[in-house]
């Protein structure tokens, strides 16, 4: 089989037998666009060997985005992509490499940047409380922290889905994997007064709203059309943090990760913020083992003497 025909036939699979985002398949298919430019796309999927592999990955340090060369992380997904595509041809028996000959660059142990109580308070207080806007603003921030979700989880969100009352709502993540998510009392009141002074029936909970932004806000335009999307959700983060002069990037991911924070800090168990967070792996999560190191050294102060 050709690599161009293999990748093809993955990429059905991807999107067909395994349910996985557009994203993801967006994503394969780019990292793997470019093996195909390297290795050729009427090659023999067999004939890719070990070393060949090593010389794709050497390649791509001397590839370029926006000036950049690219990062380790990024030519990690590109090996991670071949992986993919060696283990789905290895299970229809198509002879290639062993998929776990496939080498991932190895990343340097990554460090999350969240915000502080004292940073969340000015980053929430810096958004107004008279428009339309202003109320929406304000209930995206406080779900963003109140529930750690993803900033596609949230844009996808429906007003039917989301139960005041019981302060919880299901969320489908990735892998099209189901979790349920909680909100905080402060979550549902500023949730609760953005619904009262809505006067559309789109169903996305998050919308784009008019300049003028008040109860007058026009009601036009298709349903999705007015769905807020992520970029719009990562630009609206960024500036209420500048205007909270919170020195840090701010990201809606930033909010993810203050969420988590929070929960270990305040004695929650990593598998439980595991599963909150929706991450499939428990390595995934002990990213945020820094806060119990921050822990360890306040008991360490306390009671070493």
């Amino acid at each position: 089989m050709t690599l161009a025909a293999a990748v093809d036939a993955f990429l059905v699979s991807v999107r067909v037998e395994k349910n996985q985002s557009e994203k993801t398949a967006r994503n394969y298919s780019h990292y793997l666009g470019r093996a195909i430019d390297f290795f050729g796309a009427n090659t023999t999927v067999g004939d890719i060997g070990y070393d060949r592999i090593q010389q794709f990955l050497v390649h791509l340090t001397t590839l370029r985005h926006r000036d950049q060369p690219l990062g380790v992380k990024t030519r990690g997904y590109h090996a991670i992509a071949l992986r993919a595509l060696f283990k789905f041809l290895s299970k229809r028996d198509i002879p290639c490499l062993p998929p776990e000959k496939i080498e991932v660059p190895k990343v340097g142990k990554r460090i999350v940047e969240f915000l502080d109580a004292e940073e969340l308070t000015r980053l929430f207080d810096a958004v107004g409380n008279t428009t339309l806007r202003d109320l929406r603003d304000a209930a995206l921030l406080e779900t963003l922290y109140s529930t750690g979700l993803r900033v596609s989880e949230l844009c996808s969100l429906n007003r039917a889905q989301v139960d005041l009352k019981r302060r919880e709502f299901a969320v489908r993540g990735k892998g099209n994997k189901a979790r349920i998510v909680f909100l905080t009392p402060a979550a549902v009141d500023k949730l609760q007064r953005y619904f009262d002074r809505r006067l559309d029936n789109f169903p996305a909970v998050f919308i784009g709203h008019g300049p003028r932004s008040g109860m007058e806000d026009a009601i036009v335009g298709k349903s999705e059309s007015k769905r807020l999307r992520p970029w719009a959700v990562a630009h609206l983060v960024r500036n209420y943090a500048l205007k909270a002069g919170i020195i840090k990037k701010v990201t809606p991911h930033t909010l993810r990760h203050s969420f988590a924070t929070t929960l270990l800090t305040n004695g929650a168990d990593i598998r439980s913020v595991q599963e909150m967070l929706g991450h499939a792996s428990i390595t995934t999560t002990q990213v945020y083992t820094h806060v119990t190191n921050a822990r360890l050294r306040e008991a360490h102060e306390k009671f070493h003497r």
